[in-house]
């Protein structure tokens, strides 16, 4: 028996999400290696689930949730073999950008490491990926003023961490 071959669209859609996909998996995971490893383990699922995607329904939402879903699977499976990762290394490039744009980013990746869960993830979906407040409570599955809340306490504490930063 095999599988039914997904949509020539959706791969389409797929691929140009991407991008966006790893930027998110990066927040997520908090660790390249395994961002590139969620976005690729929720790629493979959306393509062997494509016919419970509804075209009419939002992709980066719907893969934002299989990712979301993707991870807590792997930080089970990780807390269940006591499995511990190091820190990514501060000294990754990051593009072509110059050293002052790569010090602000490596600041801005850092203070969004210390924010709690909750927040990091209101923050990624929000500011990050331009979600609505509506669509970010619903992948998260919470009420909309739990995620202003939250929201509002993480962009606050990234602010004090930051401070003036231009």
């Amino acid at each position: 028996m095999s599988t039914p071959t997904p949509p020539d669209d959706l791969r389409d859609q797929l691929g140009e999400l991407l991008p966006r996909l790893r930027r998110f998996a990066r927040v997520i995971t908090r660790n390249v290696q395994d961002a590139d490893d969620l976005v690729q383990t929720a790629v493979e699922k959306a393509l062997a689930r494509a016919a419970q995607w509804r075209p009419e329904s939002r992709l980066d939402s719907w893969m934002y949730g299989i990712m979301k879903n993707a991870w807590i699977d792997e930080i089970r499976a990780r807390r269940r073999r006591e499995r511990v990762h190091a820190p990514p290394e501060a000294g990754e490039a990051v593009g072509d950008a110059s050293a002052h744009a790569r010090d602000i980013a490596l600041s801005v990746q850092a203070a969004m490491e210390r924010l709690p869960e909750e927040q990091r993830l209101a923050v990624a979906l929000v500011l990050v990926e331009g979600q609505s407040y509506k669509e970010a409570a619903e992948l998260l599955g919470i009420p909309i003023g739990t995620l202003m809340s939250r929201l509002a306490r993480g962009r606050a504490a990234l602010q004090d961490m930051l401070g003036e930063v231009q």
